[in-house]
């Protein structure tokens, strides 16, 4: 067995979607957008008798403290096979040392348990004291009918849609870049709003463009009397459609336009073949004064499986430094209550 760089997208995304646990986060065309970013972005492949057994991607991050290598959702492999994971781990380290980082962060896609937090004490990593993507996910499956899936959502979320498909409500999906050009003008007014920092217009673009290129990617949009009430950047990608970014007016939110564009969704979802529509990030019910607790709820309104991942775990390069990484990081999410 030998780990080499990928060459090939075709032979990268067959590997990666053959495996249902797989999301975008490891997607070839991600990394096209972290490179359009101008990030340096390592993908390695781990080959045996011609095939791919292994891989993994990353793109390297550079902040005040030093570099770091991020590896999210991955690497995709057999868990079980400990030979296979000691090689690429023992990669992932000559990779993060060659490029210069302090550490490197890995948020493997792998489910939460016992075993899985000593593994990762096995191979050397110790928790990170910040996430790497989300680590608490809201699942809907959909081999589920649309008629199965509201009758096991809440309530409230039945009466919102109920509302919303009395109102002549348009609902529309596409690629264009029209499409990409209202999703950036409404974030910057919904984060206004809500009080958080808007992605840029150039960073959504980019990756816009990124997924567009593959076929992966549709804005989907709610109207009504030709005004924007809410959109949703949606990815499908091998088993898994993701709810990726959404934003909404003030006159969404009064309309409850929101349902009707993930249920839009899920049909689109349904039609590529994916089993899986992950809403993303939710935070314990229990965590109140978490600034993501609001729409948690709401997530949870849909009825879905609460799926936890391994946390974003550290493999420190050079301890000195990461430790001013770690005091920093630790600080600052106490101070963003996330």
């Amino acid at each position: 067995m030998q780990l080499s760089d990928a060459v090939s997208k075709a032979e990268w995304d067959n590997f990666i979607t053959a495996h249902k646990e797989a999301n975008f986060l490891q997607s070839w065309d991600f990394y096209e957008f972290h490179l359009a970013r101008g990030k340096k972005v390592v993908r390695r492949v781990l080959i045996k008798d011609g095939t791919i057994v292994a891989a993994y991607a990353g793109v390297v991050e550079t902040a005040k403290r030093g570099k770091y290598l991020a590896i999210a959702g991955g690497p995709i492999l057999d868990w079980g096979d400990t030979k296979i994971v000691k090689m690429v781990f023992d990669d992932i380290r000559v990779q993060g040392l060659a490029s210069g980082c302090v550490f490197v962060r890995v948020r493997p896609q792998l489910e939460l348990s016992d075993k899985s937090l000593k593994l990762m004490r096995k191979l050397g990593l110790v928790k990170a004291p910040m996430y790497l993507s989300v680590e608490y996910a809201g699942i809907l499956d959909l081999s589920k009918t649309k008629e199965e899936i509201l009758a096991e959502a809440s309530q409230g979320f039945r009466r919102k849609l109920r509302k919303a498909e009395k109102l002549d409500i348009e609902v529309k999906a596409c690629d264009d870049d029209a499409a990409i050009g209202d999703f950036c003008k409404l974030e910057k007014l919904h984060a206004e709003r809500q009080r958080y920092v808007a992605f840029s217009s150039e960073f959504l673009k980019k990756q816009f463009e990124a997924f567009r290129k593959g076929g992966e990617v549709l804005i989907y949009t709610a109207r009504k009397d030709g005004e924007i009430l809410a959109q949703n950047f949606m990815i499908f990608y091998g088993a898994e459609a993701s709810y990726h970014y959404g934003v909404s007016s003030e006159l969404g939110t009064k309309y409850s336009a929101a349902p009707l564009l993930h249920l839009a969704a899920m049909d689109e979802a349904r039609k590529r073949g994916c089993v899986r529509y992950n809403l993303w990030g939710i935070v314990g019910r229990e965590e109140t004064s978490h600034r993501f607790y609001g729409v948690s709820e709401f997530k949870r309104s849909f009825g879905c499986e609460e799926l936890k991942y391994t946390p974003a775990h550290d493999m420190v390069l050079k301890p000195l430094k990461y430790q001013l990484t770690k005091l920093v990081e630790t600080a600052r999410k106490k101070r963003r209550h996330v």
